[in-house]
């Protein structure tokens, strides 16, 4: 999980941040991206893809890659912004301000999760997969995910029939029923589409 740093590190770069995001798939809800910068060597057993952890693991981690991490950025890009700009413009610009959100630290290499470098003048790797490869974010993921499922909850609580609390905005049976009775909220992404239903229903996503 260390090779991409250490590679960095053999080409003359010190401070290196690893980046990914959460909430690109989801009908309602931001997409948030984080950037974390580990201490040089880190290593740390558990961390790996946000994916393939507990909630409980994820809480766990959140606390020690805060502890641990020289510094923690994060960008939040709410559903009006996806709507505007599309998802994948609105989450490169969450991963640009999770680096400029970056405490006392000024990163001078990138580890990109995914194929889109981060529209920012700092030299970078995109990595496919990278949040199972590099430590830096495999722990951004941890950071990116938890921060936003901590958003979702705080949503459930202005608008309980969707019962994000439990699907975090992901299109499961029960929240596209929610839609289909109460009509979308101010947080759902109105330029998706419920791709398996039929295109005259009203909640489809691509009403204004």
């Amino acid at each position: 999980m260390n090779i991409f740093e250490q590679r960095a590190r053999q080409i003359g770069f010190n401070l290196i941040a690893g980046i990914d995001e959460a909430g690109r798939g989801p009908l309602a809800g931001p997409v948030v991206a984080a950037a974390v910068v580990l201490p040089e060597n880190y290593r740390h057993p558990d961390i790996t893809d946000s994916k393939q952890l507990s909630p409980r693991k994820r809480e766990e981690l959140f606390k020690v890659i805060r502890a641990d991490a020289l510094s923690i950025g994060v960008g939040v890009m709410e559903a009006s912004i996806i709507d505007d700009v599309n998802i994948l413009r609105a989450t490169l610009s969450a991963m640009k301000e999770a680096v400029c959100d970056l405490v006392d630290i000024s990163p001078d290499y990138l580890l990109v999760d995914g194929m889109q470098a981060v529209p920012i003048d700092i030299p970078q790797m995109t990595i496919i997969r990278g949040d199972s490869l590099s430590i830096s974010i495999a722990a951004a993921s941890i950071i990116a995910k938890v921060s936003r499922d901590r958003i979702m909850e705080m949503y459930h609580r202005q608008f309980p029939y969707y019962n994000f609390l439990k699907n975090k905005g992901y299109g499961t049976q029960e929240h596209r029923q929610a839609i289909k009775d109460h009509g979308p909220c101010k947080i759902h992404r109105r330029s998706f589409r419920i791709k398996d239903e039929p295109r005259q229903e009203n909640y489809e996503f691509n009403l204004k």
